[in-house]
C-alpha cells in the first residue's frame, strides 16, 4: 500500500485517525455531512511524520528517556521536551514531502491565507480530546511559511503540557503520532465555541454557544469573555452578554493582531437569537453524525457558518442507555454502598446479577432509576424522607428535579409505596431478641458454607449455570424480610431516640454515645481484631523490621518468609486467621475485580505497623470495654433525667426498650455486606480458574482480561473459546477514561448531573459543610489517605478520604475523627465511627482537595462542618 503525504478532506473520515490524527480525521467527517461547511483543506498525514522524524535518529531514544521519566518530576519533563521539540524543529524536512505540500497548496490557491493545526493521533478521542495541547498556527501565507509551521506543529507533539497530559490518560509517548491540517482560512465578523450539552451541568438538551467579535484565538487564550446563549428546542432560553474591549484579526501578509472594539459595540451581541439557534441545528447535525455531544469550533462570515472543528466533549459524565424514550432519574448506587469509583465490566454485571432491583450502568458506575417512585406521591414522600435521613445531598438533587417539573411529571398514585429499593421497612416492629441475630447469621454462614462445597466441581459453562443458581440464594438472603426487619428496627431505634431525646431533653444526637461498642458488629470487630494482631506482632523486633521491610518491596509472597524469623510463626498464623475471617474484604469491594486482602495481604500492613507502634497490649478488650461503660453510663443518666420530667415515667421506659433495641440490633446492620462479600469471593475464585482455562488455551493473554468482560460475555467466551479483543482493548481505554469521571449522586435522562447542596447558615464563614454523622468535636493533623495501603497515621491524627467501605476500618482504631466526601447517617463508615466514638462528618463535597494534607482541622461532629485551622495553630 503506497503511503501518502498528502490527503484531501474529501480521502479521510474518523476512521482514519492512525493517518490524519484525531482533528484531521474529524474535518474529513464534517465535510461529509449535508448542510455543513467546512473550509477547503488538507491532510500532511502521519507517513509523512514518520518519513521526516526518519532523520532524527536520536529521537527515540530521548523518547524512550522521556517515558521512563518520575511523572512528578516536572523540571526533568520540562527540559527534556524541549530537547525533543529542539531536535524536531531542526529536521530538515525531505525533498519529496516538500514537493507534496508545495503542490496541494499550489492547489488550494498559493496566495490565500491557511490556519495550520495539529493533528495528533491521540487526539479528540472519546476518552482524551487533548484541546490545546498542541499548536496551531493562524494566517500563514505562502507554501515557504506553511512548511515552517508544519515543522512547528510536529515539534508541538512533545510540549510539556502534551506530555503531561499523555502521561495522566495512560497514552505512551512513543506511539503517538502527528499530522498537521492545512486549512483556508476564514476572516470571520464572529467566532466562538458550541457545546452541543451543556458542560457546566451536562443536560443534552441544553445546547451551549460562545461567541465573540474576529478570530476565535480571544476567547480561547481568555483576552475577552464571551456572550454565552443557551438553546433547548429551538429556542434561546438564557442569554449572557459580555463587554468586549479586545478582538484577534488577520494582518494583511500573515500572521494575527488584538484589536480594540469601538465602544459602541462592546455590549453588543456577537450572534442574533436567530443566528445562535440556526448554529446549534448544525450542532446536532453534526453531533448525530458522531453519536455523542460535540464540542464544535465555528466561524460567521457574512451570515454563513463555517464549521473548523468538532471534537467529543470528554468531561461529561455518560447517561445509562434507555430505549423506552421515558424520562429517567437515576440515583448513584456507588454514594450509598460507599465505593464511588469506576468498575470494570465483570464487577458491575455482577452486582446487576445479585442485586435486589434493577440496576443501570453509565461510565463503569451503576444507578438506580427513581422516576416512578418519585412520580407517585405516596412513594415520593417515603423516598424523600429515607433518603433524607440518610443522604440529605441527594434528597435535595431530588427535590431540584421535582421543583422544575420538567422530568418528573405527577400520575395518579398507584406505584408501591414505601422507602427506596434496597432499604424496604419490612413488617411490624419485632421484639428485642438476640436469638433472633444469630439465627439469622447462622443460616447465612451455613449458606456461604453449602456454596463453597457444591461449587468445588464445577467449571466451563456448567459453573456459569451453577452461579445463576446461586444468584438466586444470593438474592434470596439478601432480600429475606427477617433480616430486613432487624437492620430496620436497629436504624428506626436510632433515629427514634435522637429526635425523642432532642425534643424532651435537648440533647442532640444522643445514639451516638448510646451506640458505642454495640454487639456484634462484624466490621467494627474487624478493627479491634487488627489490634490483637499487633500485639502478637510487637513482641518481636525481627518481624517488625521485616514488615517494614514489605512497605518498600510490595511483596504478597511475605507470610511464607515469616516463620524463618523469631517470632514469625506465631505473626504469620495471627495474619492467617485474621485472612481467614476477613480476607475477602478489600477496599471497593463490591467490585469483585478488585484485590481481596487474601490475594493481597500487604495492603494491610501499614495498618498492622500502625498499631504495633501506636498502641498498647490489650487495646482492643480496652477500647471496647470502655466504649461499652460509656454507653451503659449514657443510658442511665438520660433515664434519670426523664424520669424528672412531666409523664417522665413513660417517656424513660419507651427509652429504655429503645435503647435496649438499638442495641441489640444496631450491630447486625453491617452483617448482610460482611456475607455478600463472602460469597463474592467463593465466586471470584472460581470465575479466575476459568479465566485461567482460557489463558492456557491462548483465548486470552492474562486472566484479569476477563475482568473488561460481562459476566454474559465471560459466560459466552467459556462456551465458545472465542474473545473479541477489540472489545476488551475498547473496555480497558473506557475503564481508563472512566476512573477520571466523578459521578453525580443524581443523574437524569437528560445527562444533567445533580448532586445537591446544604441549604444551612448556621456554620462559620470558610467551613467545609458536611452532614454530622457522629458527635464531638476533635482537632489535629489532617491525614488525607486515598489508598488504604499507603495510610501513615500517628494518634490524634484526622483521616480526611473520598470515602470508608468496611474495609477502612482497620484505620478507624488509629485516628481521632473522620471526614469523608461521600456517606450518609447509616452508611458503614458512619456506623463504625459512632461505635467508636469517632466525631465524623460526611459528605463534604471535595474535602480531599480543600483539606491539605498535614493541614490543623476541627472537625464539629454535632454540627456537621469542619474548619480549616491557621497553619500556626496550636492543638488543644
Amino acid at each position: 500500500m503506497i503511503e501518502k503525504y498528502v490527503l484531501g478532506f474529501d480521502e479521510i473520515d474518523e476512521t482514519r485517525v492512525a493517518v490524519a490524527g484525531g482533528k484531521g480525521a474529524h474535518l474529513g467527517a464534517l465535510s461529509r455531512i449535508d448542510g455543513v461547511r467546512v473550509p477547503a483543506g488538507f491532510c500532511v498525514t502521519t507517513h509523512a511524520f514518520r518519513r521526516a522524524v526518519a532523520g532524527a535518529p536520536s529521537l527515540r531514544t530521548r523518547l524512550d528517556r522521556l517515558s521512563a521519566l518520575d511523572p512528578d518530576d516536572g523540571e526533568a519533563i520540562g527540559r527534556l521536551s524541549a530537547e525533543i521539540r529542539r531536535t524536531v524543529e531542526e529536521i530538515a524536512v525531505p525533498d519529496d514531502l516538500v514537493a507534496a505540500i508545495t503542490e496541494a497548496v499550489a492547489g488550494l490557491g498559493e496566495r490565500d491565507a491557511y490556519a495550520v493545526r495539529s493533528s495528533a493521533t491521540a487526539e479528540d478521542m472519546p476518552t482524551a480530546s487533548f484541546a490545546g495541547q498542541q499548536d496551531t498556527y493562524l494566517n500563514v501565507v505562502g507554501a515557504a511559511a506553511i512548511l515552517r509551521h508544519v515543522s512547528r506543529c510536529w515539534a508541538s507533539l512533545f510540549t510539556e503540557r502534551a506530555v503531561v497530559y499523555r502521561r495522566r490518560n495512560g497514552i505512551d509517548h512513543r506511539a503517538v503520532q502527528m499530522a498537521v491540517v492545512v486549512q483556508r482560512m476564514v476572516f470571520p465578523e464572529a467566532s466562538g465555541i458550541l457545546f452541543t450539552a451543556d458542560p457546566v451541568t451536562g443536560n443534552r438538551r441544553i445546547a451551549s454557544v460562545d461567541a465573540g467579535f474576529g478570530l476565535g484565538e480571544a476567547l480561547v487564550s481568555g483576552l475577552v469573555n464571551a456572550d454565552v446563549f443557551q438553546v433547548r428546542d429551538g429556542e434561546v432560553i438564557a442569554r449572557t452578554i459580555a463587554a468586549k474591549h479586545l478582538a484577534v484579526h488577520a494582518v494583511p501578509g500573515g500572521g494575527t493582531r488584538e484589536e480594540a472594539i469601538e465602544p459602541a459595540r462592546r455590549e453588543r451581541p456577537a450572534l442574533t437569537d436567530e443566528q445562535a439557534v440556526r448554529l446549534v441545528r448544525l450542532g446536532r447535525r453534526i453531533e448525530a453524525r458522531f453519536g455523542r455531544p460535540q464540542d464544535i469550533e465555528w466561524c460567521l462570515a457574512g451570515d454563513d457558518f463555517a464549521i473548523v472543528q468538532s471534537r467529543p466533549i470528554t468531561t461529561l459524565f455518560p447517561v445509562p442507555v434507555a430505549a423506552d424514550g421515558e424520562k429517567h432519574v437515576y440515583v448513584c448506587v456507588g454514594h450509598q454502598q460507599m465505593m464511588t469509583d469506576a468498575m470494570k465490566p465483570l464487577g458491575f454485571s455482577m452486582w446487576q446479577h445479585t442485586a435486589m432491583v434493577p440496576m443501570h450502568e453509565a461510565g463503569g458506575r451503576l444507578f438506580v432509576d427513581v422516576a416512578p417512585r418519585l412520580a407517585a406521591p405516596a412513594s415520593r414522600a417515603g423516598l424523600l424522607e429515607l433518603i433524607g435521613r440518610s443522604e440529605p445531598l441527594i434528597r435535595d438533587a431530588l427535590e431540584t428535579v421535582l421543583d422544575r417539573g420538567d422530568i418528573i411529571e405527577p400520575v395518579p398514585d398507584r406505584s408501591p409505596g414505601g422507602p427506596p429499593a434496597g432499604e424496604a421497612a419490612g413488617p411490624a416492629p419485632i421484639e428485642t431478641d438476640p436469638a433472633v441475630v444469630t439465627g439469622l447469621i447462622e443460616r447465612s454462614e451455613a449458606s456461604v458454607d453449602v456454596l463453597r462445597r457444591d461449587i468445588r466441581d464445577k467449571s466451563g459453562p456448567a459453573l456459569f449455570d451453577f452461579l445463576l443458581e446461586a444468584f438466586d440464594e444470593h438474592k434470596r438472603l439478601l432480600g429475606d424480610p427477617l433480616s430486613m426487619q432487624v437492620i430496620m428496627a436497629g436504624m428506626n431505634a436510632t433515629w427514634w431516640l435522637n429526635e425523642k431525646l432532642q425534643e424532651w431533653l435537648g440533647e442532640k444526637n444522643a445514639a451516638d454515645t448510646l451506640t458505642l461498642s454495640a454487639p456484634g458488629n462484624i466490621t467494627s470487630e474487624m478493627g479491634l481484631d487488627l489490634l490483637d494482631v499487633a500485639d502478637v506482632i510487637r513482641p518481636h523486633p525481627e518481624v517488625v523490621a521485616f514488615l517494614r521491610d514489605t512497605l518498600h518491596r510490595d511483596d504478597d509472597g511475605f507470610l511464607g518468609e515469616l516463620p524463618k524469623l523469631a517470632g514469625g510463626p506465631a505473626a504469620r498464623d495471627a495474619i492467617t486467621a485474621y485472612l481467614d475471617r476477613y480476607g475477602m474484604r478489600c477496599a471497593g469491594e463490591i467490585d469483585i475485580t478488585r484485590p481481596r486482602w487474601r490475594e493481597r495481604p500487604s495492603t494491610l500492613v501499614p495498618a498492622i505497623l500502625d498499631n504495633v507502634r501506636n498502641f498498647e497490649p490489650g487495646a482492643a478488650r480496652r477500647r471496647f470495654e470502655q466504649g461499652r461503660l460509656q454507653a451503659e453510663k449514657k443510658a442511665r443518666e438520660i433515664l434519670v433525667r426523664l424520669r424528672a420530667l412531666p409523664d417522665g415515667d413513660r417517656k424513660a421506659a419507651e427509652t429504655e426498650r429503645m435503647i435496649e433495641r438499638v442495641r441489640t440490633f444496631i450491630g447486625y446492620r453491617e452483617y448482610p455486606k460482611y456475607a455478600i462479600v463472602s460469597r463474592y469471593f467463593v465466586y471470584k475464585r472460581a470465575l479466575l480458574e476459568e479465566a485461567g482455562r482460557l489463558v492456557r488455551a491462548g483465548i486470552l493473554a492474562e486472566r484479569e482480561d476477563a475482568f473488561f468482560l460481562t459476566f454474559q460475555e465471560f459466560h459466552d467466551a467459556v462456551r465458545t473459546n472465542r474473545v473479541d479483543h477489540r472489545l476488551l482493548q475498547q473496555r480497558k481505554e473506557d475503564f481508563r477514561a472512566y476512573q477520571a469521571l466523578t459521578p453525580p449522586r443524581v443523574l437524569t435522562s437528560d445527562g444533567e448531573a445533580v448532586d445537591g447542596t446544604y441549604r444551612r447558615d448556621d456554620v462559620p464563614d470558610g467551613a467545609l459543610i458536611g452532614l454530622a454523622v457522629s458527635g464531638g468535636t476533635v482537632e489535629g493533623r489532617a491525614r488525607v489517605v486515598l489508598d488504604l495501603a499507603r495510610a501513615d497515621l500517628e494518634p490524634g491524627d484526622i483521616l480526611v478520604t473520598a470515602y470508608t467501605d468496611p474495609s477502612w476500618t482497620p484505620l478507624f482504631v488509629a485516628v481521632a475523627g473522620l471526614v469523608t466526601e461521600v456517606g450518609g447517617l447509616m452508611t458503614h463508615g458512619a456506623v463504625i465511627a459512632r461505635e467508636y466514638g469517632l466525631p465524623a462528618v460526611v459528605g463534604v463535597q471535595r474535602a480531599t482537595r480543600l483539606i491539605r494534607d498535614g493541614q490543623r482541622i476541627r472537625i464539629h461532629g454535632n454540627g456537621g462542618f469542619v474548619e480549616i485551622l491557621p497553619d500556626d495553630a496550636a492543638a488543644t
